[in-house]
């Protein structure tokens, strides 16, 4: 990528990064890691025209796959997660196939679609605040605050799944009746001005940092070691190998995907000459 001397940083580093990382993980073949973009983009980023039914039919066929992929493991094991989430199912453990299924489902698209905005959102903001980006690169040590600070700051996720109230309530005057839907936006909160102090400034030795980008409780994001591992990984190398990296174009002319439930741009073009 750096001796291209530029690069659109989604398509180059942060998708082939995270799908290549997942996909060994599970072990899917090399062959079919190319599939799931498609398939994952078109959950997340549903088209105008018939956005329902398209994403059903891409859950319909993702599910064929993976069935078909789950059923290769029971005649085929390997040293990957699958062969062993079949290894604890056939031991009499209770995993059903349709629990094995929405395992493999949930680590397949939460665990590369959203570091792949997490990655492309963190460099977007540090290549806005060169003071940051200077001091990340002047002590790398503070890669790991610095993580938390853009998950914090910039996170890929912005609301969560839907929970249902169990009883009539009233919340800061808003009233809410039972069953009614109830959804969280993770990135509000992680700029609430009573738990971060100037809370829209991003600041990479932000310490405490008690964000939600990964959720609370036991919805808390199965992935996060994993994501974590990965863009501190990712910002280390990035801050070694890449130090002229800028953007190549204004940032008000990045494009940003129109899911209300993930945030992050499509493409994110970059120069890496003086």
């Amino acid at each position: 990528m750096r001796a291209r001397g530029s690069a659109d940083f989604v398509e180059a580093f942060a998708f082939p990064l995270t799908i290549t990382v997942i996909c060994e993980l599970l072990g899917v073949p090399l062959e079919d890691r190319p599939r799931f973009r498609t398939m994952t983009q078109a959950f997340f980023n549903p088209p105008a025209q018939g956005g329902m039914e398209r994403i059903r039919e891409n859950l319909e066929r993702f599910q064929g796959y993976l069935e078909g992929f789950i059923e290769l493991r029971r005649q085929q094991p390997q040293e990957d997660l699958v062969t062993a989430l079949l290894a604890v199912e056939e031991q009499g453990d209770r995993l059903t196939t349709q629990e094995l299924l929405s395992m493999v489902y949930l680590l397949l698209v939460a665990g590369h679609e959203t570091t792949v905005h997490l990655l492309s959102n963190g460099m977007l903001e540090l290549l806005r605040h060169p003071d940051q980006l200077q001091r990340l690169r002047a002590d790398r040590s503070l890669v790991p605050s610095a993580v938390e600070e853009l998950l914090r700051y910039c996170g890929p996720l912005e609301l969560s799944m839907a929970r249902f109230a169990v009883e009539d309530f009233e919340l800061y005057g808003q009233p809410i009746k039972a069953h009614e839907v109830v959804r969280l936006d993770y990135l509000a909160a992680n700029r609430d001005p009573e738990q971060f102090p100037e809370p829209n400034r991003l600041d990479v030795t932000r310490s405490p940092n008690k964000h939600v980008a990964f959720g609370q409780g036991i919805h808390f994001c199965l992935g996060a070691p994993l994501a974590r591992l990965e863009a501190g990984i990712a910002f280390d190398l990035l801050m070694e190998r890449l130090p002229h990296v800028r953007l190549a174009v204004p940032p008000e002319q990045l494009q940003w995907r129109t899911s209300a439930q993930v945030r992050g741009v499509t493409s994110l073009p970059l120069s890496f000459e003086p």
